[in-house]
């Protein structure tokens, strides 16, 4: 079973950060690390029912509360059952916490590689997405993610195609 969290306190509202995540996968997403990974793509805005991914990862979304969360079921093929999903919480003090989970089961070469590579490079991703997260409604990022040598040049080799 994976069970995969990450997530990070930011001093903004849940409103604001509630817009970025309903920017997903749009033309002028601000919260996927675009500059640094494959761009989420989707067959159009985010909706129930739309249809997208990044790279070879593919999914659908299965459940959209606008501004507060969605949920991706990935599809057959993906080699992973189960979903990831973001999710934005208001905290007290105008603050908000952004939760991004992983979970379900790897299946065939999947099993072998989750842990081995994509396990590493999905967390690059989503503490980058945390971090422009921060960056948008904060103007800076605290404690950037940092990441080994090897996952900066896949990034590097993914962006150039």
């Amino acid at each position: 079973m994976i069970r995969n969290v990450h997530e990070r306190s930011i001093q903004a509202g849940a409103e604001a950060a509630g817009a970025l995540l309903d920017g997903l996968g749009r033309p002028g997403d601000r919260l996927w690390p675009a500059q640094l990974w494959e761009p989420m793509v989707l067959d159009r805005p985010l909706a129930v029912g739309a249809d997208g991914g990044h790279g070879s990862i593919r999914y659908r979304v299965v459940e959209y509360e606008p501004g507060q969360r969605v949920r991706f079921a990935f599809t057959p093929g993906t080699g992973i059952e189960g979903f990831h999903e973001l999710e934005i919480q208001a905290l007290p003090g105008g603050r908000c916490r952004m939760r991004h989970v992983l979970m379900g089961r790897a299946r065939g070469t999947m099993r072998l590689l989750f842990p081995v590579l994509v396990e590493s490079l999905h967390d690059a991703v989503i503490e980058d997405l945390l971090d422009n997260a921060e960056r948008e409604l904060t103007g800076r990022v605290r404690r950037p993610a940092r990441h080994p040598a090897w996952v900066r040049l896949w990034s590097r080799r993914e962006r150039r195609g």
